[in-house]
Order: C-alpha cells, then structure tokens, then sequence
C-alpha cells in the first residue's frame, strides 16, 4: 500500500480549528504533518463548550484552556477549518 502525503503545505503557520472525537475542538497553529495526517500544533487553545442546561449567567460561555504545544492523532481527527485566510 502506497501512502500520499497530505496536500497541507499551504496551511502550514496558519491557525486552524481542528475537530476531534469526543466532540473537542483544539484551536491552534499548524507546525507539521505526516502522511497519516498526524499534525503539530503550537500556541494551542481547547474549546470547552459551555455546560447545557444552564442558565445565562451560571458560567454559561466556553472556557479556553491554553494548552501550549500538541500532536493530533490522525485518526481521531473529524475536520479541519483554516481561520485565516490561505
């Protein structure tokens, strides 16, 4: 089996949003990738979705965990979102 490398050059330095199971969301800068689409990011946020059921004003908004540095797993990743512009 033949593997190609992923076409992800031009995200490279570029912030993105990258969906995960479980429902998690890692906000951060793109720094490397292989063919298995295991990516690097640096300067990394997890968005922590605010609780349901609650009320505005009991802590209702999202929290943001600064997680500094990180490897994503290919194949625990759902997508991926450039949020600036390529």
């Amino acid at each position: 089996m033949v593997l190609s490398t992923p076409e992800l050059k031009k995200y490279m330095d570029k912030k993105l949003s990258v969906s995960i199971n479980g429902s998690r969301l890692i906000i951060g800068t793109l720094r490397g990738y292989d063919v298995f689409l295991n990516l690097t990011l640096s300067e990394c946020v997890q968005v922590i979705p605010a609780p349901k059921g609650k009320t505005e004003g009991e802590d209702s908004k999202e929290e943001q965990l600064q997680i500094g540095t990180v490897v994503v797993r290919g194949n625990s990743i759902v997508s991926v979102e450039a949020l600036e512009k390529i």
